[in-house]
């Protein structure tokens, strides 16, 4: 249970699914944990929750605003000392439309928070993970950051951007002990997923089933399954592990 005892860390798009579990496991495995969103309802009440075996606290943050993320994570700072950890992960999901029926606004949006979101996190977290002596950051990808699909043009797009920007990273801050990783989960159920079944008509059950149907494993996979893989690639356990992408997919991409 002390997997991170010591750490600090800062998780984007904490307040539901995959953020949440990884805030949650982070808080009993020992870290101090910042959990962010633009969810203050929930991410407020995920802290509440924490607070009783862990130690974490809440503050609201567009990752789109360069502003706002170097004032958060000042605060951070201010408050724990050096960031250890950092786990890219706030995303949507954007419009489901074929490419030449997607308009600029929509594909800047989904770039806005999946990519430059990304970028800025790094950019500003750098600096203390230098003080701390190094650190790991979690880029959380998708099965279609590696494969395609007929959908969603504007999110795989973005998804095959962290991708990359993450072998960059980990060749830029090697040799100064900052690791830099990407995940790549299959369909998780999570209300981003939930919604986008949602907005696709008919019965959720069914169509619930039919995804799950697309991995091997039959079914689909749950925030925690994904939570215990950041999870390692934030401890000292994966301390030769850079520039790498761990997929955890049901084996949804060796098909």
């Amino acid at each position: 249970m002390e997997r991170l005892k010591g750490k600090v860390a800062i998780v984007t798009g904490g307040a539901l699914g995959i953020g949440a579990a990884t805030c949650r496991l982070f808080a009993q495995e020992g870290a101090k944990v910042a959990v962010t969103d633009l969810d203050d309802l929930d991410g407020q009440a995920l802290v509440e929750q924490i607070s009783y075996n862990g130690e974490a606290a809440y503050w609201h943050m567009d990752v789109s605003n360069e502003d706002e993320v170097d004032r958060v994570f000042q605060e951070v700072y201010k408050k724990w000392g050096p960031i250890d950890i950092l786990v890219n992960n706030a995303g949507i999901a954007g419009a489901n439309l074929p490419t030449d029926r997607i308009t600029t606004e929509e594909w800047d949006r989904v770039m806005a928070v999946n990519v430059k979101g990304v970028f800025l996190c790094t950019k500003y977290i750098i600096p203390y993970m230098r003080e701390a002596g190094g650190g790991s950051i979690i880029n959380l990808s998708s099965i279609y950051g590696i494969v395609g699909a007929p959908d969603v043009p504007p999110y795989h797009a973005s998804k095959g951007a962290v991708r990359e920007m993450s072998k960059t990273d980990a060749l830029i801050y090697a040799k100064e002990k900052i690791r830099v990783n990407s995940v790549h989960p299959g369909f998780i159920w999570t209300p981003m997923v939930e919604q986008h079944l949602k907005s696709q008509g008919g019965d959720l059950e069914e169509a619930k089933q039919a995804v799950g149907n697309l991995h091997p494993v039959g079914h689909m996979g749950e925030p925690d399954d994904i939570a215990y893989g950041i999870l390692y690639l934030a401890s000292d356990e994966s301390k030769f592990v850079t520039g790498e992408e761990l997929v955890i997919d049901g084996g949804y991409v060796a098909q």
